[in-house]
């Protein structure tokens, strides 16, 4: 059985089809539809992403997209983990604390620092391979918060805490269990953009609505008081637009 990356490459060619075709058809940046041909998942990003990117790119091309996400995975390098120490120290109140405990506690400091700025890197990179080629990057934190630290914003959009069940009435309801990146435009204004965690719930109210999610597995959605569930796959990029009651 021929690799991955070149069957993908084969299945694209005999469509003769260039990476700039396929690009401007499932919105994935030639240079990463590249990367996936030549199995250069290091510099696609973290594999959350390198997964939605494969699948997408198997379903278009006709090919079985779970069987090319599940020989991914067998290609893929593993994800480093690092753990926190998990029995705290005690140090005697009748002496001093020894030269190894000091030196022990100095290496879990720079530990600590030394993941927290790993996790930040990670951060920065897997955004820029959320979005298709020609969408901005988006940032952490939403672009139009609901409250911040010291209390509610002055122009924070009008949105609503999702109930259980959706809405009986007007509006569109958005639902995140899983975290991804999503940007809700409501007649012509953004009101919410950036990388939400799972648990984040929001309703819009408006004439007409276009939600852009980066992770369509992770997101629920409801129009109208309608329930339409999942936006899509696990690690899709999706496009829906809606008219919402009045």
């Amino acid at each position: 059985m021929p690799a991955l990356g070149e069957e993908l490459r084969a299945a694209r060619e005999s469509r003769h089809l260039s990476l700039s075709d396929v690009s401007d058809q499932i919105h994935i940046r030639s240079l990463y539809l590249q990367a996936i041909e030549e199995e250069n998942w290091a510099s696609i990003a973290a594999p959350v992403y390198v997964r939605g990117f494969v699948r997408t790119y198997a379903r278009f091309l006709g090919l079985n997209p779970e069987e090319a996400v599940a020989r991914y995975n067998g290609t893929a390098p593993a994800e480093a983990k690092a753990e926190a120490p998990k029995q705290p120290v005690y140090i005697s109140d009748r002496r001093g604390p020894s030269l190894w405990l000091l030196g022990a506690g100095a290496i879990a400091v720079l530990l600590v620092v030394f993941v927290g700025y790993n996790y930040y890197q990670l951060q920065k990179s897997t955004q820029a391979a959320i979005i298709a080629e020609g969408t901005p990057i988006p940032t952490i934190a939403p672009i139009n918060p609901i409250t911040a630290p010291g209390g509610a914003t002055a122009n924070a959009p009008a949105t609503h805490a999702l109930p259980a069940s959706p809405p009986a009435g007007p509006g569109l309801a958005v639902r995140l269990d899983d975290r991804s990146w999503l940007r809700v435009i409501v007649d012509g204004t953004n009101r919410m953009e950036g990388v939400f965690d799972a648990g984040t719930e929001r309703v819009f109210r408006g004439k007409t609505a276009t939600v852009r999610v980066g992770n369509a597995g992770g997101v629920d959605i409801s129009v109208n008081g309608k329930d339409l569930g999942k936006m899509g796959a696990s690690g899709d990029v999706v496009d829906r637009s809606f008219t919402l009651a009045q």
